[in-house]
């Protein structure tokens, strides 16, 4: 009989929803009992075979069972709920009488340390530190450096041209000629800031770097004076003694020139990507400035003369941290930057 029927069933599977344990078998047995083709749904196709005089009563009894079935389901999903919001708590919880964590501390790029400590080191010697545009006219670059149109030393410098005549600046030295032409001697500056080539970017080359210029212009400078500086320069960023070597070297803009050789400190010496294999690395191109730059800028050769050198800051901080990739310095990596 159809309300025999529907007692055992809705006493069975009110059992079944209290009996659940996961919000998984609970779904299961609503669908099984509610669902479209469930148990409660079957019985009610059950009604056209109860006598007319009973279907009123029965209907009220399949209306009832299925209210009491949701109800009994709903009150076991918000235990569910409930349940679930307190194991969440207790797994998140946070004391907010605590005080917040402090603001995370940025990290100076390795070039900028290091760019920091020449400037203090250069100040305390007596230098100033000058800057200049890094838009650069073909004048500051190049004639006035002693490298006219006709030189071959442009060939060496891929240069960035720009419309009307501009460039972006090969080097800091231009620094070094707006320098003179304002202060005039004696000076003692250093000219650090970003420099660009049109090179081909590997493991040791970048089409933009990190230079820093010196300069020391004076009455009866000798190149003693220059390996002071160097030397003094080299002690203090190192923390150590370094080897190098001095040899000779063509340079515009100073006369005589050197080069002023690192062993590189990634290798030793054996060589590798960073050194060209060669176990040294150009570090410091320097020399007396050539009569021509300080004729240019406006000073009488005769009376003074000077020293000027150039490092490359980018190559510096490759040597100190013993980084073997300089697209690193650049990357914007923050892994690689958190290091410093």
């Amino acid at each position: 009989m159809l309300e025999t029927q529907l007692s055992h069933l809705e006493s069975a599977a009110l059992a079944r929803i209290q009996g659940a344990r996961s919000p998984e078998e609970l779904e299961a047995v609503r669908i099984e009992v509610l669902g479209r083709k469930g148990s409660l749904t079957q019985a009610g196709k059950e009604m056209g075979k109860v006598p007319p005089e009973d279907r009123a009563r029965i209907g009220k009894l399949l209306n009832a069972a299925k209210q009491a079935l949701e109800s009994a389901f709903e009150s076991r999903q918000r235990q569910f709920d409930a349940q679930a919001l307190e194991a969440r708590l207790s797994a998140e919880w946070l004391d907010l009488t605590l005080p917040a964590p402090g603001p995370q501390m940025g990290h100076l790029h390795p070039i900028t340390q290091i760019q920091s400590e020449i400037e203090d080191l250069f100040v305390s010697l007596g230098f100033a530190v000058l800057d200049g545009p890094e838009v650069e006219t073909e004048y500051h670059n190049f004639d006035a450096l002693n490298i006219p149109a006709d030189h071959p030393a442009r060939d060496m410098q891929d240069t960035f041209w720009l419309t009307g005549g501009n460039l972006l600046r090969t080097h800091t030295s231009p620094v070094q000629v707006r320098g003179m032409e304002r202060l005039g001697p004696p000076l003692r500056m250093i000219a650090p800031g970003r420099a660009f080539r049109n090179e081909n970017v590997d493991a040791s080359h970048e089409h933009t770097f990190y230079q820093i210029e010196g300069m020391m212009v004076d009455r009866d400078v000798s190149v003693a004076h220059l390996i002071y500086f160097m030397k003094t320069l080299l002690t203090a960023i190192f923390k150590r003694e370094v080897t190098v070597r001095l040899r000779p070297g063509y340079f515009p803009f100073v006369e005589p020139g050197f080069e002023l050789d690192i062993q590189c400190l990634i290798c030793g010496g054996p060589g590798c990507p960073v050194c060209k294999q060669s176990g040294w690395v150009e570090l410091l191109p320097c020399g007396l400035v050539n009569p021509n730059v300080l004729r240019m800028s406006g000073i009488d050769p005769d009376q003074w003369n000077g020293f000027a050198f150039g490092l490359g800051l980018t190559r510096l901080a490759m040597m100190r941290y013993a980084i073997d990739d300089i697209r690193l310095l650049q990357s914007g990596d923050l892994r690689f930057l958190q290091q410093f």
